[in-house]
């Protein structure tokens, strides 16, 4: 490999999870503290949730390495379980051997396990990683373990670790009772632009570069260009960019190197996406001749009957939600984090839905996917969205009266 070359004495970028390559950016070291709190008090869970890649194990496995001698551990993993199942799980990391147990014995086994530690003087600490796969019967029964307590204080500790999934799970309404009993609940972001750059040269110190540029100046922009300040696609991209620069025998990594490395990963940049969703090519589906600038149609999204927001649709993705990082924002409790996208070709556009908590609706019908005609109205959440098919001529173009709350097509 490129140890010898770089003068460093370990890979400084592999995907597996390392606390010793942590880095700890303001957003990491708040949801570290966050985890850390658990451990003083017992009145709820904590919720710690990322995208994929963000870093969200790391930090786990950074925060156990820290853990006091008086706390008893369980980390699950595995989530994709049934609720007997679960419960099992929880107890084989406890040291026990309850798979010939049915579900009665499984409570009543961690029942009095956890009361036992609570007696002795021990903290006891349930870690879900991967939360979102949870079903909602098996986080019902993680609610029900978090009940157990002492006439004073809980006996159990939890933390869920998860994607952004997971929050929408922990916002329906059949998972009120858990809700209320979250104590803290953090979203661990990307980095940022300036944090990318300390990410890189961090790592590469621990790694053994004792200060040297191993990146030069210009290559940093272009990675966080391309990843987003997402940790894993930073890794990602770094190593193969020194895998570049290693194959023409050069201890440092230029732009060139980053540039070819992103062609063979085959990467967009990050901002023509939305999150870890990939950008598909559109160009074999224009029509001879049209261009990425061709207007197809347009949408207007409403609220109340009144528009709030009018976007053209030119062929390529538009990915609808609720947060920030899609193309459009629709911040409504109701609209799921990524909700769903809308497909522009040069002939044609289809709105799918993401796999929403509230669906899309067209005609009181929930649908998966449509596609749009001129004047559909697609139900989303407590919004409409119209379609106008900018293809058929019009004697006058669509008018928003907002005055009174009207949308017309004339």
């Amino acid at each position: 490999m490129y140890l010898e070359l770089f003068k460093i004495h370990e890979l400084p970028f592999r995907l597996s999870p390392d606390p010793q390559f942590l880095y700890l950016s303001k957003q990491h070291a708040r949801a570290k503290a966050y985890m850390e709190s658990t451990i003083w008090f017992t009145d709820g869970f904590v919720v710690i949730t990322g995208e994929i890649g963000a870093g969200k194990t790391t930090l786990i496995e950074t925060f156990l390495r820290e853990m006091q001698t008086d706390v008893v551990v369980a980390q699950i993993n595995q989530t994709q379980l049934s609720p007997t199942a679960f419960l099992q799980t929880v107890l084989v990391q406890f040291g026990f051997s309850p798979f010939n147990m049915k579900k009665p014995e499984v409570l009543a086994t961690l029942n009095q396990f956890l009361t036992e530690q609570h007696a002795n003087g021990r903290k006891v600490l349930l870690i879900i990683d991967e939360a979102q796969n949870l079903s909602s019967r098996v986080l019902e029964e993680v609610r029900m373990l978090s009940g157990v307590e002492t006439t004073k204080e809980k006996v159990l500790r939890i933390i869920l670790a998860g994607q952004p999934e997971l929050n929408d799970k922990l916002n329906s309404h059949e998972l009120l009772q858990l809700t209320q009993r979250v104590r803290l609940r953090f979203h661990l972001a990307a980095l940022t632009s300036a944090e990318t750059t300390a990410y890189i040269d961090h790592r590469l110190e621990v790694a053994g570069s004792q200060g040297r540029r191993i990146f030069a100046e210009d290559t940093y922009a272009t990675i966080y260009r391309y990843t987003g300040g997402v940790p894993r696609l930073i890794n990602t991209l770094c190593d193969t960019s020194m895998m570049a620069a290693f194959g023409r025998d050069s201890d440092t990594v230029s732009l060139e190197d980053v540039e070819a490395a992103i062609r063979e990963l085959q990467w967009a940049e990050f901002a023509y996406g939305t999150n870890r969703m990939q950008v598909p090519n559109m160009d074999h589906a224009l029509a001879p001749g049209a261009g990425h600038g061709h207007l197809v149609g347009r949408i207007l999204v409403a609220s109340d009957g009144a528009t709030v927001i009018e976007r053209e649709l030119k062929p390529g993705r538009l990915v609808i939600g609720r947060t920030p990082d899609n193309d459009l924002q629709i911040d409504s409790k109701f609209i799921s984090r990524h909700h769903c996208q809308i497909v522009t070709q040069a002939d044609a556009c289809v709105i799918e839905d993401l796999n929403s908590t509230n669906g899309i609706y067209v005609q009181s019908k929930r649908v998966r996917r449509h596609n749009l005609n001129d004047g559909d109205v697609v139900q989303v959440g407590q919004h409409e969205i119209m379609y106008i098919d900018e293809r058929i001529p019009r004697a006058r173009s669509v008018v928003d009266h907002t005055d009174t709350g009207v949308i017309e097509k004339h």
